[in-house]
């Protein structure tokens, strides 16, 4: 079972000695060293923590030109990806422009058939129809085919990416990417849609015909879209993206947009206390399914719409959509673990590289997050899509740099990208049937030790009983919210909690929640998805009986419910 962490030092107990123990604690495991740091991360502020984005290596330049481009009139594309932060970044853009009256159109292009990125067959069509500025919105910076066509083709284009640039940058009229070299703004970890949104605030400090339709603040109504990005998007809470994601939920909480509302009322929460579980686990993907089981266009459409018919409309569409991905996610999983075999000594190799013709790419990136998870590997899949393409999706298992390692695949990939901790791939034919074992080579190169070595279990932050799981806990965590990477859910140990009964649930009982006893009260302590050791344990459980486990409390919300509950992490 989990250790707890060790007290913090006397020196930086007193720095903080305007806290109680668990904040003081709380606050120096996310790197606090000053009570002046402690209040910028409790309190932080729009108007203290946000950064000009004049800041950023060439923000300047593309404000500029995207303020000439309204003030002319010019045909404008907004080209963004097709996932929840991408289409919240289109948003964004589309939401300024058609505000201002500019004349512009959005484009996402089809997953299935057109792929990732920017490509020359929809620059094609962009150019045919009259544009001559396209805005790439969380897509891009290793487009270099595509934008040197669309150059040719006469369009200037104003890249805005997050992602890692490759050794060849796009020649573009200007590149907006806080990974690129030469960058200098205080904070890099910005998500697509966060870049989006800080054009639209450079850009507001141009004079333009239409800038007197925005009001003082307006920009930060679309908040609410960055803030959806940031946590789905799952950037480090940390920093600017802190500030952006707590303003972008406050904002969400009273936005008018009509998408919002309808997404809410079909996952059936409350639109007036969401939090980034309800984004992260509730409203993303049934944005993501939009892609990956249709278009990307119905999920931006939802999203954009004015009109109430409409939004209800895509969001029972999206739901639907949704479901269907669950099933066909499922089965991919299923057939995973039946190729990788086991039993009760299986020991999974180092890496997990796994692929069938069958499977559809599109939904391989949420199958490698389960089975990452459900195994401790890192893992690489990968599948075909309908013109022959082998493409794949990979995750880790939290320690490993998938990014680095598929550097370090040579002559593999048609073409790879991504963070550190996710990303996608196309496979040449050729290198197929060698993909394990050169991916296998990499890992070996990249990791100086075994993940044995490197896995610690995961400490407790503190200990709890039943009885102290309430609302006036949950109150008191509150200011370290939102969770996510870079600021981790605190981790509480309960020992030896007497259990009154177990039960799964869920559609093919993937799930499990347990009954505690507290002070006659029931408390449930719920595992979503729960696979490998952890559902052997809970599996064995008979109650009534007392356990010893970790667990997160959280706020349970499904169902319009408003209770304190225990997501289970671990037991022993």
């Amino acid at each position: 079972m989990s250790a707890l962490h060790k007290p913090i030092a006397d020196a930086l107990r007193e720095e903080l000695n305007a806290y109680d123990d668990i904040t003081a604690a709380l606050l120096a495991r996310r790197g606090v060293t000053s009570a002046q740091e402690a209040d910028t991360f409790l309190n932080p502020s729009y108007d203290a923590h946000t950064y000009d984005p004049m800041l950023m290596l060439n923000m300047p330049e593309a404000s500029q030109r995207l303020s000439r481009a309204i003030d002319e009139n010019e045909y404008i594309a907004v080209w963004s990806d097709y996932d929840a932060d991408g289409i919240p970044g289109g948003v964004i853009l589309h939401d300024f422009l058609k505000k201002v009256g500019a004349h512009f159109t959005n484009y996402i292009p089809h997953r299935h058939l057109e792929g990732y990125g920017v490509n020359t067959s929809g620059v094609k069509k962009l150019s045919d129809e009259g544009v001559s500025l396209l805005i790439t919105v969380d897509s891009g910076i290793t487009d270099v085919e595509a934008i040197a066509l669309a150059k040719e083709l006469g369009m200037d284009v104003i890249v805005t990416d997050h992602h890692e640039p490759g050794d060849v940058l796009p020649d573009a009229f200007v590149i907006v990417d806080p990974k690129q070299s030469g960058e200098t703004y205080p904070f890099r970890e910005l998500c697509g849609a966060g870049l989006a949104w800080k054009l639209v605030v450079a850009t507001l400090a141009h004079g333009f015909a239409g800038r007197e339709n925005i009001p003082e603040g307006w920009e930060k109504w679309l908040l609410d879209m960055v803030g959806f990005a940031t946590i789905a998007d799952m950037v480090s809470l940390t920093g600017e993206n802190r500030v952006l994601a707590r303003y972008g939920l406050t904002v969400l909480h009273k936005s008018p947009r009509k998408g919002i509302g309808a997404l809410c009322g079909v996952a059936r929460v409350r639109q007036q206390t969401l939090c980034e579980d309800d984004i992260a686990f509730s409203l993303a993907p049934r944005i993501n399914a939009a892609s990956r089981m249709g278009t990307g266009m119905d999920a931006f459409e939802l999203l954009a719409t004015d009109d109430d018919v409409q939004a209800q409309e895509l969001a029972k569409k999206l739901e639907a959509a949704n479901r269907s991905r669950r099933s066909a996610s499922g089965a991919i999983t299923r057939a995973v673990r039946a190729k990788l075999g086991g039993g009760e000594s299986y020991t999974p190799p180092e890496v997990i590289v796994v692929g069938d013709c069958d499977w559809s790419p599109a939904l391989l990136g949420l199958v490698a997050s389960s089975v990452a998870k459900e195994y401790e590997r890192p893992v690489f899949l990968w599948g075909k899509e309908a013109d022959g393409t082998l493409k794949g999706s990979c995750r880790s298992e939290g320690i490993t740099p998938v990014l680095s390692i598929m550097d370090a695949t040579i002559d593999t990939f048609v073409r790879f990208g991504g963070h550190a901790m996710a990303g996608a791939f196309t496979v040449r034919s050729d290198a197929i049937v060698s993909l394990s074992d050169k991916i296998l080579r990499a890992y070996r190169l990249c990791m100086t030790e075994p993940i044995s070595a490197l896995c610690e279990a995961q400490r407790a932050d503190g200990r709890l009983t039943a009885q102290d799981v309430t609302q006036t806990l949950l109150e008191d965590l509150a200011p370290f919210s939102p969770f996510g990477e870079g600021n981790p859910k605190p981790a509480w140990l309960f020992h030896e909690t007497a259990v009154k009964a177990i039960k799964k649930f869920g559609k093919n009982n993937e799930h499990m929640k347990l009954t505690l006893s507290r002070n006659g009260t029931p408390l449930e302590a719920v595992a979503f998805f729960v696979a490998g050791e952890l559902r052997s344990q809970l599996e064995k459980l008979t109650p009534p009986s007392n356990i010893t486990f970790l667990a997160h409390v959280e706020m349970d919300t499904f169902l319009y419910r408003n209770t304190p509950r225990l997501r289970i992490i671990s037991i022993g």
